[in-house]
């Protein structure tokens, strides 16, 4: 592989991550998907590839669906909810290009849950089309499939979205005001404030992944929610230091623990109310 080809994968590196993270919810998984292709990339002829972006869409999308179906199983013995792993970045800044590409709304824990309800192959379609805004016959040409069965996954998988979904647009200045008062909330343990500043039909997920101490089911209910973030706050270890920063392109925190990350808050607020709180505690996913 000679500098310019080397040049020509560089330059999509950051839309194949943002398939296969929005993919996968992983940035782990992403980055070997990334890496994966790379290897075939460089064993190819890449003389006689022709559009060389939809090759590698190609080849990652497709290594992304392979991963997704064998990680079926694996989710359903999950232990407590499962979350995506977090992208973080310095709040107010976007993350670097090649951790993450045309940051939105479709990078948020909340959507990102949503896809979860999703085929693989329906995930695939609805994300080439909606976000990547891929054609039909793009789509069917990268999937193997054709070009009526790929607008059918995606009709069927933007139904199912819309179902789950809340609002995921929100003011970033309000969200990070409300994020700074329920904390504020929290640390003082002002049940009455926290309940105020939730949703009546706010839901709470904890992800531990069976390695840290959270909730096995979601919580749902403003008032429940107060009282089990509140208890919550008794298990953070001492000496403990928390940090704001963008989480999947909105704000949220970061708590260390002898500099070693111990947890990552985000939230969704829509109509100055604080509709979703995701708790990520599991070390597997803190790690990068």
């Amino acid at each position: 592989m000679d500098g310019m080809d080397l040049a020509v994968f560089e330059r999509h590196r950051p839309r194949m991550f943002g398939v296969a993270y929005r993919m996968l919810g992983s940035v782990a998984d992403a980055e070997d998907v990334v890496q994966e292709a790379f290897i075939r990339w460089r064993d190819a002829d890449v003389e006689e590839i022709r559009e060389p972006a939809a090759w590698l869409t190609t080849v990652v999308t497709r290594l992304c669906i392979d991963q997704l179906k064998s990680a079926r199983a694996r989710r359903e013995r999950y232990v407590g909810p499962w979350l995506p792993e977090p992208l973080l970045g310095e709040a107010g800044e976007a993350p670097d290009a090649s951790v993450a590409v045309e940051l939105s709304d479709s990078l948020s824990m909340a959507f990102l849950v949503v896809l979860e309800e999703l085929t693989p192959t329906e995930r695939a379609a609805f994300l080439l089309r909606e976000v990547f805004g891929y054609g039909y016959a793009e789509i069917a040409e990268l999937l193997g499939s054709s070009e009526a069965g790929c607008r059918q996954l995606a009709h069927r998988a933007r139904e199912r979205v819309a179902e789950r979904r809340k609002r995921f647009e929100a003011d970033k200045e309000k969200q990070r005001e409300l994020l700074s008062r329920f904390l504020f909330a929290i640390g003082s343990g002002e049940v009455d404030a926290l309940v105020e500043l939730l949703a009546g039909d706010a839901v709470l997920y904890t992800d531990g992944g069976g390695a840290a101490k959270a909730a096995r089911r979601p919580i749902f209910g403003a008032d429940r929610i107060a009282r089990f973030t509140v208890g919550v706050t008794k298990d953070i270890p001492e000496g403990a230091e928390s940090q704001v920063v963008d989480v999947n392109g909105s704000p949220g925190l970061l708590i260390r623990v002898d500099g070693k990350p111990w947890c990552v808050i985000a939230a969704d607020a829509a109509d100055d109310r604080i509709q979703s709180i995701y708790i990520v505690l599991n070390p597997e996913k803190l790690r990068a």
